[in-house]
């Protein structure tokens, strides 16, 4: 390894030169986190994720940024399944399959065939499709721009807010799709805030505003809601539509009315330069960690080479710091307590929370059930049942990052007298968008009764008033036909029609309380496998990150010292020969530290544009 210069040199050439240096020196701990970063270099992805309410024209928008028609598009809802967008040579699709107590599997399909697959596929022979993930030959895509379509969030039978959310956490930057027929509601401001919450880089796109010429009433509109909610994201209105005449008549002054410019640039700015800052202090901190484990060695063992005396006192130096360092992770073994304590607590916290949630949603439902007719607002009550069951999984998937966030942070503070040491990332991964499935949706309840079923259920119960009244009236020499056994016979009629219509009520009301609990039955079921799925993974997580912190120290001193006294044993003849190796590998070494140093303090990374 030469002289290093952060500007010259290529990372990926340092990479490799310092993954060799590590192995070379037996350190197979360090190639591993080595390599990881130098992947991470050579294939800068940018996931973005694509998200937003039903009808918001998300599909659409997708193939207008890429130019291309790959996204289904129609006015029914036709994204089912999150469809992943990354560059390739030749098109190509596969379906990607979870299979309980099994990996992942991946089945080719034809790309022509994605818009007509769906949780049925054939295809999937019966297993459960997580995505669908599309290689393309695109311009965008090339840049590293992997993009993610996701099925609408809100609506009946929709419950794919959490499994968005569990996206979210891993992604780049999340765009939000609203039209601009109407102004954010609600719903939406709790999405974004939650979104937020979870991703550095977050846009609101304000949608479809060449079909609607109040469209920038609507932009201030929406930018005061953020404002009055304390979003802190972006907010860009765009027009698929125009972008797409753009693109096909060269018109570059409507492709700037389009708006996409302006996403471009938000892109650019917010995300590609943001990953390689990110990405060089990355790699910076990993060049200097392999620096500083590889001098300790390499240091140790030509001081004993120059002057066995010196080596002499070296070795001791060694056995002592082995010692305390022995010592501190003895000491700090108490993590292994600590994190084990936390994640059953986590567990126990988190599936209490989610279960609160949802019984307060069940009472609501239920306290609105018993003071008004659901079969006449049973679409309403859906809608409301599903946008609150996503608000809770969304809460309580942030309330399973913060505490696991604080968790990771306590267990650093066990490492204390080590040194600062890297947090390890907590947020969930891309296996989380099998919630994207949802959790089935409420059965339509008993239809309300037509006019002449009404006439009958009246006639049925007028005819023994007219009957009864009648006889009696006959001793009075009427007949049994008149006007006083008609008019008990409408008395008696009218009762039974409002006794029948009130025993239906209460029959739907009683048919909807039971709809509503098996529909939050369900979602707790699922939503309860994926929230310990979703611990296992972060008890991984942390367990795996905090060991490998315990454990490089004291092999990094272990590996001196054995160096060190190898040499004592070394022949007079092979001294000069190895010192000469260590002096030139120190020297690469020492030109390793001055350039991940230079490395914090130049944030540029070479490529890297989003270009339309």
């Amino acid at each position: 390894m030469g002289t290093l210069a952060p500007k010259v040199v290529p990372l990926t050439t340092v990479l490799a030169d310092t993954v060799a240096a590590a192995r070379a020196a037996g350190r197979d701990d360090l190639v591993v986190r080595l390599e990881t970063v130098a992947d991470r270099v050579r294939d800068p992805r940018h996931r973005i994720v694509v998200t937003g309410q039903l009808g918001q024209g998300k599909s659409r928008f997708v193939n207008a940024l890429l130019g291309l028609d790959v996204c289904p598009v129609g006015d029914d809802t036709t994204t089912v399944l999150p469809l992943q967008l990354s560059y390739g040579a030749e098109p190509r699709a596969h379906l990607v399959l979870a299979e309980p107590g099994a990996e992942g599997s991946r089945v080719e399909i034809p790309v022509a065939e994605i818009g007509r697959v769906d949780h049925r596929s054939p295809s999937a022979a019966g297993r459960q499709i997580v995505r669908i993930e599309v290689e393309l030959p695109n311009r965008l895509l090339a840049d590293g721009v992997v993009l993610i379509d996701t099925p609408g969030v809100g609506g009946h039978g929709s419950s794919c807010a959490a499994g968005v959310l569990g996206m979210a956490a891993a992604a780049d930057a999340v765009l939000v799709l609203s039209d601009a027929s109407t102004e954010l509601t609600e719903p939406e401001l709790t999405f974004v805030r939650q979104l937020r919450e979870l991703c550095p880089t977050v846009a609101v796109l304000l949608t479809k505003t060449d079909l609607y010429p109040h469209w920038q009433q609507v932009l201030a509109a929406d930018r005061a809601h953020l404002t009055r909610a304390r979003a802190d994201v972006a907010l860009i209105p765009v027009s698929a539509s125009l972008r797409a005449h753009a693109l096909r008549l060269q018109d570059a002054q409507l492709g700037q009315e389009s708006g996409f410019g302006m996403l471009f640039g938000f892109l650019r700015d917010r995300v590609v330069t943001r990953d390689q800052a990110a990405t060089r202090q990355a790699v910076a901190r990993e060049l200097s960690s392999a620096a500083e484990h590889l001098a300790l060695v390499l240091g140790s063992e030509l001081v004993a080479l120059r002057d066995p005396a010196l080596g002499t006192a070296a070795v001791a130096e060694l056995q002592a710091a082995r010692a305390a360092a022995a010592d501190l992770q003895r000491r700090t073994a108490t993590w292994q307590q600590t994190l084990a304590d936390g994640i059953t607590d986590l567990v126990g916290d988190i599936d209490h929370d989610l279960r609160e949630r949802l019984r307060e949603a069940a009472r609501t439902g239920q306290e609105w059930i018993d003071e008004h007719d659901p079969g006449r607002h049973w679409d309403a009550v859906a809608e409301w049942l599903s946008g609150t069951v996503d608000t809770a999984l969304g809460d309580n998937l942030l309330l399973t990052h913060r505490r696991a966030e604080s968790l990771a942070e306590r267990i650093a503070a066990h490492f204390a007298e080590a040194g600062a040491v890297e947090l390890p990332e907590v947020h969930a991964d891309m296996d989380d968008e099998r919630t994207l499935l949802g959790s089935g949706s409420l059965a339509e309840l008993e239809p309300e009764i037509g006019f002449t079923s009404k006439v009958l259920v009246g006639m049925r119960g007028s005819y023994g008033g007219v009957l009864m009244v009648g006889l009696a009236t006959t001793f009075a020499g009427l007949a049994m036909l008149n006007p006083i056994s008609l008019g008990a016979g409408l008395i008696v009629g009218g009762k039974a029609y409002r006794d029948d219509k009130s025993a239906r009520l209460a029959r739907r009301r009683i048919e909807a309380n039971a709809e509503v609990r098996r529909f939050l039955d369900d979602v707790a079921f699922q939503a309860g496998k994926d929230t310990k799925d979703r611990l296992h993974r972060i008890h991984r997580a942390l367990r795996d990150h905090f060991a490998g912190v315990a454990e490089r120290t004291l092999r990094s001193i272990d590996d001196s010292l054995r160096a060190a006294q190898d040499t004592a044993t070394m022949a007079a003849t092979h001294r000069a020969e190895r010192t000469a190796v260590l002096e030139r590998q120190l020297r690469a070494v020492a030109e390793l530290r001055r350039y991940a140093d230079s490395m914090h303090t130049d944030q540029e990374l070479p490529g890297g544009t989003v270009s339309g």
